[in-house]
């Protein structure tokens, strides 16, 4: 059975676990019921973050531009265009032994591509949630279903993975940006065109 965690929430998964080396991140969602003309390509992607909370390089960033890290750490399994039918709508695996020293964290985020011209937002997506899996048992450990604090937001930074005394720990973010993938790389140190 998973846990199912709260915004704020933080958990160990090392700790309790330290077979724990191969883990899939899914993040799915739904679309409401509300018609702006376009599909709504929802994006997820991660920032590979040092002790300042930035990425190193522009390779730190993992997203359907960007799919693998050198490392072998982070593997973004690709871009689903529709987020149609049940489950993960995009994976993000990740092995814990491979990921450089200089990452202590890892934030999972999902944006909404082309918003401002759609005319979208998270206000229009329901069933948002996050879950970490044992990639070998196959088993889910953790699930955080994100509710429906957002109205105007056009980005939420979901959860991140971080090192805490050589552990690995999940936090559980739920915090909304306004100004799409563009904000969220500003915040994380990578410059766009």
């Amino acid at each position: 059975m998973p846990i199912n965690l709260s915004k704020g929430q933080k958990v160990d998964l090392t700790k309790g676990n330290p077979s724990l080396k191969k883990i899939m991140v899914g993040l799915g969602w739904d679309i409401n019921a509300f018609d702006s003309g376009y599909d709504f390509d929802l994006d997820a992607a991660a920032f590979m973050l040092g002790d300042n909370g930035k990425c190193p390089t522009e390779k730190e960033f993992i997203f359907y531009g960007n799919l693998e890290h050198k490392s072998g750490a982070l593997k973004h399994m690709g871009d689903n265009l529709t987020g149609e039918g049940d489950g993960d709508d995009e994976q993000i695996e990740v092995d814990l032994t491979l990921i450089p020293a200089n990452v202590t964290r890892i934030a999972f985020t999902v944006t909404i591509y082309d918003a401002e011209m759609r005319r979208q937002n998270f206000g229009q997506v329901s069933n948002a949630f996050i879950r970490i899996v044992d990639e070998v048992s196959g088993k889910e450990m953790i699930r955080y279903d994100l509710g429906e604090d957002f109205s105007i937001e056009t980005a939420v930074v979901v959860g991140e993975l971080y090192r805490h005394n050589g552990e690995w720990k999940f936090n559980a973010i739920g915090s909304g940006f306004q100004g799409g993938l563009a904000a969220l790389c500003g915040h994380y140190g990578i410059e766009v065109a």
